[in-house]
């Protein structure tokens, strides 16, 4: 779910201030009012904002004065002036310094409102652009890594079928990289400058993820206060991810079905189709070919879907990649962590590919993290830190890192009565992310 714009409003007259307050709930806005500048940065300081609106001319502090201690923490906030009529030359100078725009007063909310959106609207669309270039820089490189041969077959496909607008259908055991799999497909392609969309099948309801897909008109369901475009609309031209696909209802199938069919979608509670121009990668660590003999998945839809099959390997069937994939770990957690750590000694490493890895590289990543954590040598050594299961530990009596991180999160699952939305904003972690952590302690 998308967080609500969060608004910072500064001015000295409470009359303004509720005002503000009032429209801010109607438009679906967090609005935090003062009456203080000086408290205001202080509070920006501690808890940011995606918005400033500020009077000009206040106690204490100015609003070019309350500008210019913003600019110096955050460069490129959007910060809108309030201004008299008298003050315009001042208004003009707050431009001159950084200022996005300015209001004068009187105004009534119609035109803050238009004001405020279309400053939002434009911050967005330069995060937008500046999250494309990120991508474009760190995508167009492989995601995998390995050499062997079986992964090097798994490279020769996705060159093969990138620029091909097939619908893809890639398996394997949980923990193989399914999904980097799907973003090589997609950035190595020429429509990487085009979106890519992840979509977690397993951990929404029917009529999530429905809204989710194919978007929905004003008043279609209880709580639709607005219209909103589907994912799948939003990813035209593009490719959309579908991850777990093998958990959707019969119901969810058929629409899909329909989706490829006819390349279109309609809005839930809308009439109106709309064209859409989108490559369907799909995961799963289920048979589906298995599971539509059994007719648990449609026939007609997995046809559709499997235009081309990928297979990712398990990591025992690629342990020569082992040292590879725990130099690039150790790389990215010691730069992430601060760490000067350069390897494991030679009898961890023998140890690394002795083991059997049912949970595949995302496994041996979380090792590698976990040992970069609590490392306190450049040269890290496995029988110095808890870590797998084939392995001795200093004290098969205390719990690993998992075990303690699991009890966590079913403790906080139980303080807030199973409530899963509530367990993951405590925990910090998308809803997706516990999901996935609650299927593997099932297992």
């Amino acid at each position: 779910m998308k967080l609500q714009p969060r608004i910072l409003f500064v001015d000295d007259d409470p009359n303004a201030g509720e005002l503000m307050l009032r429209f801010s709930q109607e438009a679906s806005y967090s609005c935090t009012i003062f009456r203080d500048p000086v408290t205001a940065l202080k509070h920006f300081k501690s808890e940011g904002a995606d918005l400033i609106v500020s009077d000009l001319r206040m106690p204490k502090m100015t609003g070019i004065e309350l500008l210019h201690s913003v600019r110096e923490l955050v460069a490129d906030i959007p910060f809108i002036i309030i201004t008299g009529f008298a003050n315009i030359d001042d208004a003009i100078e707050a431009l001159r310094l950084g200022a996005t725009d300015f209001i004068k007063k009187p105004f009534d909310m119609d035109e803050l409102q238009i004001l405020i959106k279309k400053t939002l609207g434009h911050q967005a669309l330069v995060e937008e652009n500046l999250l494309l270039k990120r991508q474009l820089n760190d995508n167009r490189s492989s995601y995998m890594i390995g050499h062997t041969a079986n992964m090097q077959e798994i490279y020769k496909l996705i060159n093969k079928i990138s620029d091909i607008r097939c619908n893809v259908v890639i398996q394997g055991e949980s923990g193989t990289g399914k999904e980097l799999a799907a973003r090589a497909i997609h950035y190595e392609s020429q429509f990487a400058d085009k979106p890519f969309v992840i979509i977690d099948c397993g951990s929404l309801s029917d009529s999530l993820l429905e809204s989710e897909l194919f978007g929905h008109e004003k008043g279609a369901f209880t709580g639709a206060q607005k219209s909103k475009q589907g994912l799948l609309e939003i990813a035209s031209g593009g490719t959309v991810f579908l991850d777990e696909i093998g958990n959707i209802s019969d119901a969810m199938q058929t629409r899909l079905m329909r989706v490829i069919q006819e390349k279109s979608i309609t809005h839930v509670g809308g009439v109106k189709p709309i064209k859409i121009d989108v490559r369907f990668i799909v995961a799963t660590n289920k048979d589906l070919e298995h599971m539509a003999t059994e007719n648990k998945f449609r026939h007609d839809l997995y046809h559709r879907l499997n235009v081309v099959k990928l297979t990712m390997p398990p990591l025992r069937e690629h342990i020569d990649d082992i040292p590879l994939l725990v130099d690039h770990f150790i790389k990215l957690y010691a730069d992430n962590f601060q760490r000067e750590v350069e390897r494991f000694d030679a009898e961890s490493m023998h140890k690394l590919t002795l083991h059997d890895w049912p949970g595949n590289v995302r496994e041996l990543q979380n090792l590698v993290e976990r040992s970069v954590a609590l490392a306190d040598d450049p040269v890290m050594h496995l029988n110095e830190i808890t870590s797998m299961r084939s392995t001795e530990t200093i004290d098969s009596d205390l719990p690993t890192l998992d075990e303690l991180e699991r009890r966590y999160i079913f403790k906080t699952l139980n303080r807030f009565n199973q409530s899963r939305d509530k367990t993951a904003e405590l925990l910090g972690i998308n809803k997706s992310t516990l999901w996935r952590k609650l299927q593997q302690y099932k297992k």
